[in-house]
């Protein structure tokens, strides 16, 4: 873990602070064109959410009118291909999502969709890394107690508002739960987190699958130590802000990997601690005005407002597309359309959320950057504020669909925190 933290922070350090190339750019009419596409989607998403469906007749239709609406947004818009479209639909990653919202709903009634979504995020993450290990792709119990552990854990820790000796308090309860002592939960909240892990040790005997739970421990102490990221009133001296952020975004997906396989090599693990690294730094920019909010120190939040971005932000994008090309290592059978979505992800993510904080820019870089997006962004930030209004009747239609039938279709991927992060 240490050898590959120190990997990565190499990297990083030499990634060029200049643009990168891109093998495509966009030019305003082909965005427009393709915004239109969007509009199109979002308006029969709109009509949807006028009428939800109540009986299983009802979902069936509205689940194929959503699906084709889609299906024509991708191949139009965001040049999706079937092998795509086929990984994000039918038995893919709708399916995933699908199968852990109920399975999460049967193990907490009361969890809510907000925390379903984000476990469906993992989920999705580490299912895509079954199959480029080679197995097939499906929910495990230790996938599912992981990422529903998110929700129940990584939030807590991350939250400003609970004191910093209260986090430190549940974090050594929960840390010897996981290096397997039968420490007793304090509280409601830490029975569940509890159960989940001996989801975990139920798949995975301790014994025989050492490296799972010291995977485990390794997240635990890196979540740990970013405890020391929130900047209230402490001095910004002493923190080495990128070792602590890649550790936390590293270490959370490897652990993925081993709950994936059991096992990884040197270069399986390699490309997914830098996916993981890659994954935070995604978040970490999207977030970045809550981060300067909440006091939170980041890669991209500790320069924000001193400095324009430009550098950190082409840094990354060098950073990551060095990071994909390991995963060319990954021999798993029929990966072509994976490998691509996740290399147009980890781009797009970038891209869009830079464009969504433009003055903390220079309007130079951000021209050059937007050509290079399939939508303006303008369009992008129009389009978010209008799905945010909208968010309550897409997680109720969500919630019409998770109360139907066991045996009924996944529900269709949707935009707005209802798709995976590929």
């Amino acid at each position: 873990m240490t050898e590959l933290l120190q990997e990565l922070i190499a990297l990083w350090q030499e990634s060029s602070v200049s643009l990168p190339s891109f093998e495509r750019t966009f030019t305003p009419d082909e965005q427009a064109a393709r915004e239109t596409q969007l509009e199109r989607f979002l308006a029969s998403l709109q009509a949807e959410l006028r009428s939800l469906p109540r009986s299983r007749p009802e979902r069936d239709a509205a689940r194929n009118r959503v699906t084709s609406a889609f299906v024509r947004l991708g191949r139009t818009g965001l040049d999706l291909e079937d092998r795509h479209l086929e990984l994000l639909l039918d038995g893919g990653f709708s399916a995933i999502g699908t199968e852990l919202a109920r399975r999460a709903r049967r193990f907490d009634p009361a969890v809510s969709t907000a925390d379903i979504l984000q476990a469906s995020r993992n989920a999705w993450t580490a299912c895509g890394l079954q199959m480029l290990l080679g197995r097939n792709m499906h929910v495990t119990p230790a996938i599912f107690a992981y990422s529903m552990l998110y929700p129940y854990t990584d939030n807590y820790l991350d939250a400003p508002s609970i004191s910093r000796d209260a986090k430190l308090g549940f974090s050594g309860r929960f840390g010897r739960r996981l290096a397997g002592d039968g420490v007793a939960p304090a509280n409601d909240r830490e029975d569940a987190i509890w159960r989940l892990i001996g989801l975990i040790e139920e798949q995975y005997r301790r014994a025989d699958w050492p490296q799972v739970f010291a995977s485990l421990l390794e997240i635990h102490r890196a979540q740990e130590n970013s405890i020391r990221l929130l900047r209230h009133g402490l001095s910004r001296q002493g923190i080495d802000v990128v070792k602590l952020s890649f550790d936390k975004g590293g270490a959370s997906v490897l652990a993925d990997g081993y709950l994936a396989a059991g096992s990884l090599s040197r270069e399986q693990a390699r490309f997914i601690f830098g996916w993981g690294v890659l994954l935070q730094l995604a978040d970490d920019l999207q977030d970045v005005r809550q981060d300067r909010q909440d006091g939170m120190l980041t890669v991209f939040s500790e320069h924000a407002g001193r400095q324009p971005l430009d550098e950190v932000t082409s840094r990354t994008l060098h950073f990551g597309q060095r990071v994909m090309q390991w995963m060319d290592g990954l021999a798993g059978p029929d990966c072509r359309a994976l490998k691509e979505l996740i290399r147009r992800s980890s781009r797009s993510m970038l891209i869009r959320s830079a464009g969504e904080t433009p003055d903390l820019y220079t309007a130079e870089y951000l021209a050059e950057l937007e050509t290079h997006s399939p939508f303006r962004f303008a369009f992008l930030k129009s389009q978010g504020r209008q799905l945010a209004k909208r968010r309550g009747l897409l997680i109720q239609l969500f919630e019409v669909f998770l109360e139907g039938e066991e045996d009924e279709p996944a529900f269709p991927m949707l935009p707005g925190g209802l798709m995976p992060r590929f």
